[in-house]
């Protein structure tokens, strides 16, 4: 276990998860829900540590990166406002560690960390989950000529490189359709038990 990464997956991540196959993909049924991890992280995270946070929730991982206040007139930039990230970082180790064993525990999610102050970020420790999948020939000559060019290191890469891509532009449609997935699952959840 690496670094400020605190805990491990949920108990059904561990031998594949408890998952079904069914007409709404792939379902992770053990996990609870954590649509409420943005308010109560803004609760427990104490007040002094940002002016905004950013709270993403996915199978794996629960992301929690934060913007510092900036402590001075002008604005922190370049090798300050690294410093000032790395300072943070330091410093509120042990009580990010203690919030993230909380958020761990209620909702079974890898919790990790970042920070921002002006244009600069950094992700402290954060999840790279290996997901398979089989490719077609077509499919694996687009990765491979990514690859070639130099855009990417290797299919891996390629890969993750061409998935953000498509998150980047697609993200309206993304958004749509998770809300549309939000409302199934409510459906779902108030129909008759079997």
């Amino acid at each position: 276990m690496s670094g400020e990464r605190f805990g491990g997956r949920g108990r059904g991540d561990r031998r594949g998860g408890a998952r079904g196959r069914g007409r709404g993909g792939w379902q992770v049924a053990d996990l609870p829900a954590a649509d409420d991890a943005a308010d109560w992280f803004l609760g427990r995270l104490p007040q002094a540590w940002f002016t905004e946070v950013e709270v993403t929730v996915d199978r794996e991982e629960i992301l929690v990166v934060g913007t510092l206040a900036v402590q001075t007139v002008g604005a922190a930039e370049g090798a300050e406002a690294e410093g000032r990230i790395g300072r943070f970082r330091a410093e509120t180790r042990a009580e990010r560690i203690e919030i993230a064993e909380e958020a761990q525990a209620r909702y079974r999610r890898t919790v990790s960390w970042g920070a921002r102050l002006g244009g600069t970020s950094a992700l402290f420790t954060h999840v790279a989950a290996p997901v398979m999948t089989r490719l077609r020939q077509p499919e694996r000559r687009v990765l491979d000529t990514l690859v070639d060019a130099g855009v990417a290191r290797s299919r891996s890469d390629a890969l993750a490189w061409s998935v953000r891509l498509v998150g980047e532009h697609a993200d309206e449609w993304l958004g749509r359709l998770r809300e549309a997935m939000a409302e199934v699952d409510e459906l779902r959840s108030q129909g008759p038990a079997l």
